[in-house]
């Protein structure tokens, strides 16, 4: 079906990868449409809720930003230096959550907000514990706004915690998953090369589908990347340099998808998790691959400095956990050696 354009249709996927449409006309509820955008059921219900919507006028506007409220702030803080000097991804992610927390709660008052009403927003998500967690988060970025213009002189955010799940995060790849999917990708295949740039950067996936040849000078991949601005200068190795070499290619980037384009962060790790499975390789992600390569700069004897040098994580504290795994299995190995060379010469 041909891409078409309708007035005041937004339009975004979920994550299950649904698309999903809304009629936002300004000054109006939003109003959710089925189907896709062409389609006898969505067109019928587009004209429909385009019909019944009122038009805007300057007192629903003027509602919808009155000074003092949670939508006037949003406003504000999107036009802020602190909003245009995050990451382009957290940007992005930000302003998702906000724009969510002006259409459910934008009438509101600031001023009033109080610790109650933050719990109430807070229980509402409560199924969705880390989404919950990424709306504190910016829920308080914009408190801390309407506190720096004076408009509100406490945080009712303060204290407020959301407990997550335990988990350990992404599975970290072993040496066994590793050559399993290296068995199920020879070299010159697309997801070995990308098997090859994850381990040999420890990228994230934002900054993996970003590689290309212009990033490589001297043998050397220089990159800053996209979450934290940090900029790298990360040594080609050989085993990198063979998989590159034997996977030729014409695009501005070394990973690209089935129409010969690069990838979105997202669209690669859906990608790249398909192969896995194909390769019998279930629960793991390009990200534990991120994690093995920090795994394997340990069992190096890298420091958590020197592993962070090439990770560019801001904090040593995840980077620490690898060091410290390797050195209790190091000291085990060495104490049970040392053991057995004891009970050897009694």
């Amino acid at each position: 079906m041909a891409s078409i354009r309708l007035r005041f249709v937004k339009a975004y996927v979920d994550r299950h990868g649904r698309p999903r449409h809304y009629l936002r006309k300004p000054g109006c509820k939003p109003v959710t449409l089925p189907g896709l955008p062409g389609s006898d059921e969505f067109m019928t219900a587009y004209a429909s809720a385009l019909e019944a919507a009122p038009k805007a006028t300057t007192e629903i506007g003027a509602t919808r930003t009155r000074a003092g409220s949670i939508s006037a702030m949003i406003v504000g803080y999107l036009g802020s230096a602190d909003f245009h000097n995050l990451a382009p991804a957290s940007a992005a992610q930000y302003k998702r959550i906000l724009e969510g927390l002006r259409r459910d709660y934008g009438d509101l008052s600031i001023v009033t907000l109080a610790r109650k009403h933050v719990v109430r927003m807070l229980d509402a998500k409560a199924e969705t514990p880390i989404g919950a967690r990424d709306f504190l988060r910016c829920l308080r970025l914009l408190i801390r706004y309407a506190i720096s213009i004076g408009v509100i002189e406490n945080d009712p955010t303060s204290g407020i915690r959301v407990k997550l799940p335990k988990s350990t995060g992404y599975r970290t790849w072993t040496e066994e998953d590793i050559a399993v999917f290296e068995t199920a990708y020879p070299i010159g295949s697309r997801p070995r090369l990308a098997l090859a740039l994850l381990l040999g950067t420890a990228a994230r996936c934002a900054d993996v589908v970003r590689l290309g040849r212009g990033n490589v000078r001297d043998r050397t991949i220089h990159i800053t990347q996209q979450k934290t601005g940090t900029v790298l200068a990360i040594p080609v190795t050989p085993t990198l340099a063979e998989a590159i070499n034997a996977t030729p290619s014409d695009a501005l980037v070394f990973l690209t998808n089935e129409r010969g384009g690069g990838f979105s962060a997202k669209s690669f790790g859906i990608w790249f998790t398909k192969r896995c499975k194909r390769a019998g390789l279930k629960g793991l992600s390009p990200h534990g691959l991120r994690k093995a390569a920090c795994r394997r700069l340990a069992e190096a004897g890298c420091s958590a400095n020197e592993i962070a040098a090439i990770s560019g994580h801001k904090s040593l504290n995840e980077v620490a956990r690898y060091t410290r795994a390797v050195d209790q299995a190091r000291m085990a190995r060495n104490a049970v050696a040392k053991t057995k060379t004891a009970t050897s010469t009694v």
